[in-house]
């Protein structure tokens, strides 16, 4: 039986170079850092690597370095999908010849389909696939994959574990109290970096993090940690990965957040493919500012040159608070990236650029 996929799994961003092809020198430099930061797997063509943005042959192109790269070091589990099931079956035999211990598939995307379609969809995949399959639940997305869906889906023998994106802390609950009894092989990852820890007290195997392209390090203390019974020290690890999360995730446009912080530690990944305006570069440069102050509080870069706002309070009072606070005691510390958010916020109304 094939070596079971848990631990931390990066879905790695791809370096695009000044004539927007894939800058396939600094992708191996990217993953080779990676690997060397402790990341237990790789995870190619994901969301945060921007796969529909992508042509096949960069898609393809992707996946082979990657291989190349971890040559043993880290199983590669390589997103798959394609525009159909044929195109993805074939996509699937490339990757098992290249490598890759497993395939990632996210449910169709554009067409809302029904939850017989989307398992129709998987299970002639799984019927035909040379290499392992894991489901890519993202209901943001594509097509969510139902409870009864996957636990149908689960009977299929290729199929080993899910990737969940839903964030959802119940629903990853239900899934393994509805799938783990017959099938305890069975890997299930969570896709939602903020709530890493709950979902592995839930039973969790690991994640694909987003924010491990930018503190790799970060998440695999925090899992090793966990896995060490140490939760008091992992929550509050989480709890500062929840802040960089955020603001990577909700202030940039998805997953320029993510490059921004790629960036400060010291990796070209050129412009996105998604264009710009002058206005929304502006707004980038300003958050990149705050989101350098948020990752040197972590001490892994150092702040900009301009510094950075003081912070007062602690980025949570405690894990488990010995009894309930008065009411305005979780106030008087604001909260650290309101403090920074609001400072720059100003600024840009200074300089009119904001209303």
């Amino acid at each position: 039986m094939a070596e079971r996929l848990q631990g931390i799994f990066t879905p790695m961003l791809v370096p695009l170079d000044e004539r927007d092809r894939v800058n396939e020198a600094e992708l191996r430099r990217f993953i080779r850092w990676l690997l060397d930061k402790g990341v237990h797997g790789l995870y190619p063509n994901g969301s945060t690597g921007e796969f529909t943005r992508l042509t096949v042959e960069e898609r393809r192109l992707i996946v082979k370095i990657t291989c190349q790269e971890a040559a043993g070091r880290a199983p590669v589990l390589a997103g798959a999908a394609e525009a159909n099931a044929r195109e993805t079956i074939a996509a699937c035999e490339l990757y098992q010849s290249y490598g890759a211990r497993a395939v990632a598939i996210v449910s169709p995307i554009y067409y809302r389909l029904s939850p017989e379609s989307v398992y129709m969809y998987f299970r002639e995949i799984a019927l035909h696939s040379p290499i392992d399959v894991t489901l890519y639940n993202i209901p943001l997305f594509a097509s969510p994959i139902d409870l009864n869906t996957i636990r149908r889906l689960s009977e299929l023998e290729r199929i080993v574990g899910i990737k969940d994106s839903s964030g959802d802390v119940a629903f990853m609950m239900r899934m393994i109290a509805a799938i783990r009894p017959h099938r305890p092989d069975f890997t299930f990852l969570t896709g939602w970096d903020c709530v890493l820890v709950p979902m592995m007290l839930a039973g969790a195997d690991g994640g694909t993090n987003a924010a491990s392209n930018v503190v790799p390090e970060l998440l695999r203390r925090l899992y090793d940690l966990f896995r060490a019974g140490q939760l008091a020290e992992a929550m509050q690890l989480q709890f500062r990965i929840l802040e960089l999360f955020d603001m990577m995730l909700n202030h940039f446009e998805f997953p320029d957040g993510f490059r921004a912080g790629a960036e400060m530690r010291g990796f070209q990944f050129g412009r996105g493919r998604q264009p710009q305006s002058a206005s929304q570069k502006a707004d980038r440069a300003a958050l990149k500012r705050v989101l350098q102050c948020l990752l040197a509080d972590t001490g892994i870069v150092g702040p900009p040159e301009s510094g950075c706002a003081a912070r007062s309070g602690e980025l949570w009072p405690a894990v488990k608070p010995p009894k309930a606070p008065e009411p305005d005691a979780w106030d008087a510390p604001r909260d650290r990236v309101e403090q920074i958010v609001l400072e720059v916020m100003e600024t840009l109304r200074r300089r009119g650029m904001i209303g």
